[in-house]
């Protein structure tokens, strides 16, 4: 508007714009009907006053060349040319003033470290604009040392799955410690040990949780089972110890370790834990420290129990029959009202029949076990993030150790450390400043970008081109 226009009242301004509206669109609107919808019901008014100003009726004579009516309407319900009328003139700044304004946006005293949307807001808001706004906002942001440090990690920065799919029964075994658990009778720990493939269970409460109980186990383990390929546990001192190695050097089996505060590696033992302290926690009752008098039935539980992986119970995979319960001694199931056969032929041609079809059964469950991991990586791996990480990346490494009440307020994030070796599976070998180094899984890295923000190129307005 010109310095006249400006001082024009309300309703004279909106008749104005009317004016310019219907000039503007003139070639649009001629031979057309049309509809004015304003909150003001003054204007309809002035549009049928007889003895208005001069200016009122030369406008009202230069609308009479077009078919319209006007409508009033209430603000709420004109939404946008309301809006539209409540905006806020920016002022356009540029170079280092523009730079000074977004970094008091953000990291000022009232400010709080916000994202870079509503950084870029706050900036709106304090009358200002630049073309690159959003982009310098978003720099700004990615390169603050405090706010990369803040935040927790979640499954969708874990990294893309890989099962550990096993051939042959008995050849995989993960091993794990529950406790200390209360107990009366003198145990305080139960020794975990599952097989991969049929996921059967043994289990035995012990009262330490040293290496000698765990290699006197792990014997027992052999003798009953033969000597498997590998044993997979975690990085307690009770399995990685000279006593350990040493009965493991013996029997030839290859020992792997999980990565260091990543129990998903071990993640079917942990599962097999889960599962046997729930149905402890639910047959104990109010005294839990008898435990140990239910932990039998509570492993003949776990053994006995249909598994969607293999699509059987343990029992069956590994005897080739289902598991005889009381309860079909009690309600008299088919097992148990049928005679024993004492003839030797059909006794053995019905055993022949029996070992193929296990044979069958395991192969099914293979193939199973299969098919289920290849559906369960496929769900996972669409819900994380694609994250890269490369030798010689800079990196922050989640801490979770810091649950202590003095440690709220303080970073879980430690480092910067440097990738110097990138591992298949997830893994990364990190070397810190003072040397140190140690591997680690990539779910707890996330990629740390120097404190220093890179220099913003925001252009100065002589250098914006001009229209001709």
């Amino acid at each position: 508007m010109t310095q006249a226009e400006t001082n024009y009242t309300t309703t004279e301004k909106e008749m104005l714009a009317v004016v310019y509206a219907f000039e503007k669109f003139r070639s649009y609107l001629i031979m057309n009907k049309s509809i004015v919808y304003t909150d003001h019901s003054a204007l309809k008014y002035l549009f049928a006053k007889k003895d208005a100003k001069a200016r009122l009726l030369r406008w009202i004579l230069l609308l009479q060349d077009f078919d319209f009516k006007v409508i009033d309407t209430k603000g709420a319900e004109n939404y946008a040319v309301d809006h539209l009328s409540h905006q806020i003139i920016h002022k356009c700044v540029a170079g280092q003033e523009a730079i000074d304004i977004l970094k008091g946006c953000y990291s000022g005293p009232t400010w709080g470290h916000y994202g870079a949307n509503y950084t870029a807001k706050k900036v709106f808001d304090s009358g200002f604009y630049w073309p690159t706004i959003y982009k310098d906002s978003f720099e700004l942001v990615k390169h603050c040392d405090s706010c990369q440090r803040q935040g927790k990690i979640s499954q969708r920065d874990e990294m893309p799955q890989n099962s550990i799919q096993v051939c042959e029964i008995f050849d995989v075994w993960g091993i794990d410690f529950m406790g200390p658990l209360p107990s009366l009778k003198g145990n305080k720990y139960i020794l975990v040990a599952v097989d991969y493939l049929s996921k059967w269970v043994e289990a035995k409460a012990l009262l330490t949780n040293d290496a000698r109980v765990v290699v006197k186990f792990l014997k027992s383990l052999f003798s009953r089972f033969g000597t498997p390929k590998a044993i997979i546990s975690d990085r307690g001192t009770h399995f990685c110890n000279d006593q350990f190695s040493r009965v493991m050097l013996k029997y030839r089996v290859t020992h792997r370790l999980s990565t260091a505060y990543h129990p998903q590696t071990s993640r079917q033992v942990e599962v097999t834990n889960r599962g046997l302290k729930r149905i402890l926690e639910r047959t104990v009752g109010e005294n839990h420290a008898l435990w140990s008098d239910k932990f039998e039935d509570a492993l003949w539980a776990c053994r006995t129990a249909f598994k969607t992986l293999i699509c059987c119970t343990p029992y069956r995979l590994v005897y080739e029959k289902s598991c005889h319960l009381p309860l079909k001694l009690e309600h008299k199931a088919f097992w148990a009202l049928k005679h024993a056969n004492f003839d030797l032929k059909t006794a053995g041609d019905h055993r022949k029949l029996q070992l193929n079809e296990l044979s069958e059964l395991r192969d099914q469950a293979y193939e199973n076990s299969l098919i289920y991991k290849e559906r369960t990586k496929k769900l996972h791996d669409a819900k994380i993030k694609n994250r890269i990480f490369n030798v010689g990346d800079q990196v922050l490494l989640f801490n979770s150790r810091l649950k202590i009440f003095l440690g709220k307020l303080k970073s879980r994030w430690s480092g910067p450390f440097t990738i110097a070796e990138v591992y298949p599976y997830g893994i990364a070998k990190l070397v810190h400043i003072d040397g140190s180094n140690f591997k680690v899984n990539c779910h707890r890295l996330k990629h740390y970008h120097r404190g220093n923000t890179p220099p913003l190129e925001i252009l100065d307005f002589q250098t914006f081109p001009t229209d001709n």
